[in-house]
Parts: C-alpha cells; structure tokens; sequence
C-alpha cells in the first residue's frame, strides 16, 4: 500500500472518530462560512433547532435566529479578532423555538481559517432546570412527611366529628338536618384530600419492571378522550425503536394521566383548536447524581407532554411542583407534586418549559436493566 493510500485511509478513520465526538458531545456546535451559511452540525443542533441536518445545511445562521440576535454581532467579533470570543446569558428565542432559550455562547475560527466559525451553544436553562431540580426534590420530600402527619393528625378527629354529627341528625328536625348534612359532607372532602396526601408518605420499595412507554401513552390517551379531553386533538410524536422505561406501570399512568389533565385544563373545555402532543425520544448524554452518590445515573429516555393552552402565570411557574400552588379555583395544587414524588421515587427528573402556545412538561426517565446487568438500547 503507497503512502498516499494510507494517508487516505489515516485521514477517514480521523474524519469518522471526529464526527462520533461531535456528535457525543450535548451541546449545539455548527460551523459556518463567510456567508453566515451552515457548513457542518452536530446532532444536538438537530435537536435544539428542531430540523433536520437537511435544513439547517440549506440554511444561513440568520435565518435560525431572531432579528439582530446579539449572536450575529459575536460572529462579527471573531472575525475581526481572529480568536474564540464567549458570551453568556445571550436571549436567542423566537416563536418557533420557544421565547425563553438562553444560552451561553462559545465561538471561534476554525484552526487558521478564519473563513470558518465554529459555534457551540450551552442552554442555560438546562442548567437552571438542573438547578430547579433539587429544589422539587426537596418539595416532594417535605410533602411525604406532611403527608403522614395529617394522616396521624386529622383524619382520627374528623371520624368522630362525623360520628357526631350523625347522631345529632337522629334527633333534628328535618330543616336542621341539612346543617348535619352540611358536617358531613365537608368532612368526607377532607378526608379525600387527606387521603391524596397520604399517596405521598407511602415509603414502600416501587416493584418495577420493563414498561413499554408507548403503551402508557396510548392508555392515558383513551381514558383522555373518553373525558375531560374529547374536544382536544391529540399528535404522537414517538420513537418508535425505543427501549423500555424501567417503571411501575400504574404510577406512570398516574403521572401522564395528571399532566395530560393539566395540559386539558390550560387549553380550556371552549377551545376549538386545542392540542395535546405527546412525544418519545432518545437523548443520550443525560445523567444526574444521586442522592448520596458518587455516581450519575443515565436519564436517556425523555417523554414530553406538549399543550398549545395560553401557558402558566409567572409567579407560579418556578413553584409548580411544590404542594398547594395552584391557579385554578377548584384546584389542591397536588396533582404536580405528586408527579414530581413519583418521578423521583424512580429516579428520574420532570421539568417544565412554560411558553405560551407551547408549554412542554419534560420526564426523564432510566432505561430497563435486564437481569445480566446490560442495559436496552434503542
């Protein structure tokens, strides 16, 4: 073999090892020409932007991004100084992307050729989320011990309240007894909401299993549909060579069941264009830490409940899975934080993009172990 075969061949292991790194890495890079046109990508830039590699390479970098982004005035920066510039906490949303995408930006020439941009993009608000994260953590902790207090507290003298207005409405004239009634009543809805509370202190190991996803989603549609949510529309955004969700199959319904009712809710039983988009997918490269741990824990499966509903009041928004915050009338304000407990309980994350027209409730969720210790793949 001559040399030039083999520099050839060098040159193609060399190529096909870089684009296995670019491709690993989590966050968005493209790399551009002169012209502000897409030369090259990663597939977290497929994913943040939300369009094929197809598109984005017919595209030029100001078409992907708001008018006078400050992102095109970076670009300018690097040329002019010929070296990597940064710049953080830069706002790049738009109506299709979503109108909160922060990020932090890395950018420079690529080795001499100042002709070429490389472009990395670290969203902040995966970082804020993570952030968040800990603090839902908390919120479902303290919720399990409230819940087993009022079980202890409340529930024993509520039965012998009930107990006595019974036997006062043996004596009562028929017209004093809608007072008894009354007592009763409202006694029985607060030992229901009491008994919610206790969902939350039930400290019992999780028997779990491999759950196909999918199968979740389609019985939470059917119930959906049969009710509170037949005049929305639903889509199924789903990968269909998804491995299994290591879960208990009930809670999982519990937990999509609550946030497709939420999302019904925000779009309104009057709405005529309303829609529910549910959506699979395989990120690879998530991981969190465990409490106590030194390890992470792999969260490669991501499942998302989408609505296109008016969005969530910002003063609630950084508090929706703490208990009792609520912006419906009729609402407890636990249907969240018990998302969020059972989430954690099995290891995963959930997290909330709050956009108008495009609010996204995002699960990550461990895959299926199986019992030699290899983990499912796609």
């Amino acid at each position: 073999m001559d040399d030039n075969m083999m520099a050839e061949r060098g040159s193609g292991r060399a190529g096909a090892f870089s684009e296995l790194i670019l491709n690993a890495l989590p966050y968005p890079v493209l790399c551009i020409n002169r012209a502000g046109e897409v030369l090259d990508l990663n597939n977290a830039a497929e994913q943040f932007f939300e369009l094929g590699a197809s598109h984005l390479l017919r595209s030029k970098i100001a078409d992907l991004l708001p008018p006078r982004s400050p992102v095109l005035a970076l670009i300018d920066d690097v040329r002019r100084r010929g070296s990597v510039v940064n710049e953080y906490r830069v706002e790049i949303g738009n109506p299709r992307l979503g109108n909160e995408r922060i990020v932090d930006i890395h950018a420079g020439p690529l080795s001499d050729d100042d002709e070429k941009i490389v472009i990395m993009l670290q969203e902040r608000t995966i970082a804020d989320k993570m952030d968040r994260q800990m603090t839902h953590r908390g919120a479902a902790r303290s919720i399990t011990a409230l819940g087993a207090m009022l079980a202890h507290e409340i529930k024993n003298p509520l039965s012998g309240i009930r107990g006595a207005a019974q036997l006062l409405e043996v004596d009562l004239e028929d017209q004093d007894r809608a007072l008894t009634r009354l007592i009763c009543d409202e006694t029985d809805r607060i030992v229901k909401l009491v008994d919610r509370m206790e969902a939350f202190s039930d400290g019992r190991p999780i028997e779990r299993e491999a759950v196909n996803i999918h199968m979740v989603f389609d019985h939470v549609k059917q119930v959906a549909q049969a009710g509170f949510a037949r005049h929305i529309r639903f889509v199924e955004t789903f990968d269909p060579s998804l491995p299994p969700v290591f879960a208990n199959r009930d809670q999982l319904i519990q937990v999509f069941l609550n946030l497709v009712k939420n999302a019904a809710e925000a779009i309104g039983e009057h709405a005529i264009d309303g829609e529910i988009e549910l959506m699979s997918a395989y990120r690879p490269g998530v991981r969190i830490r465990g409490q106590g741990a030194g390890t992470s824990v792999a969260l490669p499966l991501e499942f998302c409940v989408r609505d296109n509903g008016p969005g969530i009041a910002p003063e609630i928004s950084e508090h929706l899975f703490d208990p009792f915050v609520t912006n419906k009338a009729s609402g407890t304000g636990l249907g969240l934080a018990l998302v969020a407990k059972i989430v954690r309980d099995h290891g995963g994350i959930v997290e909330c993009d709050p956009q108008p027209r495009r609010t996204t409730f995002r699960v990550l969720m461990p895959v299926y172990v199986q019992q030699d210790g290899r983990q499912s793949e796609p």
